[in-house]
């Protein structure tokens, strides 16, 4: 089949989009990120003088670090287009939110649809894959207090611990208030087919657009950062609750991601733009933190309970392109998030800004020693 002038100059194209994308993006990492570590390292002495301005400073630039990403979408025409309740109203609360995953896009939608939900971002941790501590991102998040998951029964047990012993060191220390985890524990496509078995196997139902969540981190969390009786029963973490005088989380926030088609957005596509400008949807349920069981076969039938309906939400949405209304409506409402060009080009501009700066600064120390 030959190959037209039209279609020879649109593979042209978006190759040439693609590279000029990349370059952009590389350029991006290596103005910001190094900007990132050296501001914080200069603002040591107040981490010991005044650890909570300290950290809320490193709040306000992991927040924009973030924005940077979420640009490389938006300005690709990947938007994004919430359904459900509105998490804005318990932006200032802590909240643990649970979220299905399907590819690596899933994090950079996340990074896009909070930019707008107040403090959130910035007093937000993730729980991700231990590989990703190796990409270039990796060393904000270790600076920022995120926590890094080993997947595999060889580590399950040790991993738990670990994330115990995080949380109480790190989550209230520098003020955090929302925690993000994928409970399945992995992709969709890896998943899927081993979920199924043990859903066969166990007398649960065959899911096709989520897997099983495992309850493990979920567990930990829970009964590390909710306070004591809010759910009936005594939690862990009491002295550090006390000492920072917070209210423990209060709420779960149920996110589903769900992609047109069911063709997920991975990173590639994210930075390089080749693929046709596409609208992500995301519905949340916010459900209070009493409402959830601390009982571990209570709470493992809660979590299945979610991620089963999580299925008729996606099937639902894959069948009529929306998401049902919530209990007690008669019409589903969507809302669409929109970002700032002129305050995204305002944050790049800072970060090439301050990548010059730097590299000024560094040259000069250089010539003076040597």
């Amino acid at each position: 089949m030959a190959v037209t002038l039209e279609q020879a100059q649109r593979v042209g194209y978006t190759f040439l989009k693609a590279l000029l994308r990349f370059a952009f993006m590389v350029a991006n990492n290596l103005v910001a990120i190094p900007s990132y570590v050296l501001y914080l390292i200069v603002l040591q002495p107040l981490r010991v003088l005044d650890s909570e301005s300290f950290w809320y400073i490193e709040g306000v630039l992991f927040k924009w670090l973030l924005a940077m990403v979420a640009s490389w979408g938006w300005w690709a025409g990947y938007t994004v287009v919430e359904w459900g309740d509105d998490v804005k109203a318990v932006s200032e609360d802590e909240a643990v939110v649970l979220v299905n995953h399907q590819a690596t896009g899933d994090v950079c939608t996340l990074m896009m649809c909070l930019q707008d939900k107040g403090t959130v971002v910035r007093q937000m941790m993730w729980l991700m894959d231990h590989i990703f501590k190796y990409t270039n991102f990796g060393i904000v998040s270790l600076i920022h207090g995120d926590f890094f998951i080993r997947q595999g029964k060889a580590h399950r047990d040790q991993q738990l611990v670990l994330l115990k012993e995080h949380l109480e060191k790190y989550y209230r220390s520098r003020n955090r208030k929302w925690i993000v985890l994928f409970p399945e524990g992995g992709f969709l496509r890896k998943r899927r087919e081993t979920s199924q078995a043990f859903a066969k196997k166990n007398n649960l139902p065959f899911l096709q657009h989520v897997t099983l969540p495992r309850l493990g981190a979920t567990q930990v969390i829970l009964k590390t950062l909710v306070a004591p009786q809010e759910n009936g029963t005594p939690a862990g973490g009491d002295a550090v609750i006390k000492e920072s005088k917070s209210k423990g989380l209060q709420w779960v926030i149920d996110a589903t991601i769900a992609y047109p088609k069911g063709e997920p957005i991975d990173i590639q596509t994210w930075i390089l733009g080749y693929r046709q400008p596409t609208v992500t949807h995301v519905h949340y349920r916010i459900f209070p933190i009493k409402d959830v069981p601390a009982e571990p076969e209570a709470l493992s039938q809660w979590l299945y309970q979610r991620f089963i309906e999580k299925e008729d939400l996606l099937t639902h949405f894959y069948e009529t392109g929306a998401f049902p209304p919530l209990q007690g409506q008669t019409k589903a409402v969507s809302r669409e998030m929109t970002l700032s060009n002129l305050w995204l080009v305002g944050i790049q501009s800072l970060a090439f800004l301050s990548g010059g700066m730097w590299y000024c600064i560094l040259q000069y120390f250089y010539h003076c020693l040597f």
